[in-house]
């Protein structure tokens, strides 16, 4: 009997000091990650909302993880070319993407096999959820409407009324249609190749309406020449002055903001998505680089990579309901 209590004991300090050593060799193969450069690819061109907040990690991430973090934008195809290439990149974190979240419509809106078929579900794994740029219902002074329900009688008595977004199947397109829909107006779509050309029209009169992100316009906004409505979806410390636009009375617009992910292809060991979510996580708790984020008109979040996860699903599966019920097809 004690013999084969002794044995237990024996075997059961065998198992214990075996799994020491398993976590001894993880810990081990943790604390070598990253080896070298890392590369994080942005999906789009330099100097978008995308972009600064690739740089911003960019810049940080080196001291808390001793290596350098390079970016290389790499645009087209909404994002799906940069984002195949990461994803057919080695697994091992050296290789991420930072992107918005249209990556999510993408596929939806595009013709089928566009940058070479990725999945943007399966084949690349959200590490953090870094910051949104609210979306912003605006208009040209001249216009004359301070309301939402001064926009929709206006919109009423003048049927076709044009606004301008970023580009088809875009986020602000879709909260367009679904805004034209949930107040009973006709309105008409003009899509941009970006935020700011489509803000600049917007300013310049030829187009008295725009929805559109809040990153790049705040001093524009500032500087009265443009008027925000509402913001679309949760209200915003960066303008806090401004309604929802269901506090405003119009219901059923749900979009969540442009966000942007922290991206690493599928198979990534978990232990490299916790530090590398950790670190970033770090990065954007800094007062200072969520004040940078916020004088250009982007929100700092953070998280776990479980919920940048679940948002990634969410986008998916609600924008492609939206762009079949709408018929929207990509440029």
């Amino acid at each position: 009997m004690s013999g084969g209590r002794e044995m237990g004991r024996l075997g059961g300090t065998a198992r214990w000091l075996a799994a020491l050593g398993l976590l001894g060799w993880a810990a081990a193969g943790f604390a070598q990650y990253p080896s070298r450069t890392v590369t994080i690819v942005v999906t789009v061109p330099p100097g978008s909302s995308t972009d600064i907040v690739a740089r911003l990690l960019a810049d940080r991430l080196p001291d808390r993880l001793g290596q350098r973090f390079v970016v290389e934008n790499r645009p087209g195809a909404s994002g799906l070319i940069a984002a195949g290439a990461v994803a057919r990149a080695a697994p091992d974190g050296h290789t991420l993407a930072v992107a918005p979240s249209t990556l999510y419509i993408a596929p939806h809106v595009l013709p089928k096999g566009a940058g070479g078929g990725v999945d943007v579900v399966k084949d690349l794994v959200p590490v953090i959820r870094t910051a949104s740029s609210p979306m912003v219902l605006i208009v040209n002074p001249q216009l004359g409407v301070k309301s939402v329900a001064e926009l929709v009688a206006h919109a009423k008595a003048a049927p076709g009324l044009a606004y301008a977004t970023s580009g088809n199947g875009s986020p602000m397109h879709i909260a367009g249609e679904l805004f034209a829909r949930a107040s009973g107006v006709t309105l008409t779509h003009i899509p941009y190749k970006g935020v700011m050309p489509a803000v600049q029209d917007t300013m310049s009169g030829q187009v008295k309406v725009s929805f559109s992100a809040l990153g790049g316009i705040v001093q524009f906004i500032s500087a009265g020449r443009i008027v925000p409505l509402a913001v679309i979806g949760e209200r915003t410390t960066l303008l806090p002055n401004v309604p929802t636009l269901r506090a405003a009375g119009v219901a059923g617009v749900d979009v969540n903001p442009p966000w942007f992910p922290l991206l690493a292809p599928a198979g990534t060991p978990a232990e490299i998505v916790a530090r590398l979510n950790a670190e970033a996580n770090a990065v954007l708790g800094l007062p200072e680089v969520r004040e940078r984020l916020a004088a250009v008109g982007v929100e700092a979040h953070g998280g776990t990579p479980q919920e940048a996860a679940r948002y990634a699903r969410e986008d998916y599966e609600r924008f492609g309901r939206i762009v079949a019920e709408f018929g929207i097809k990509g440029e």
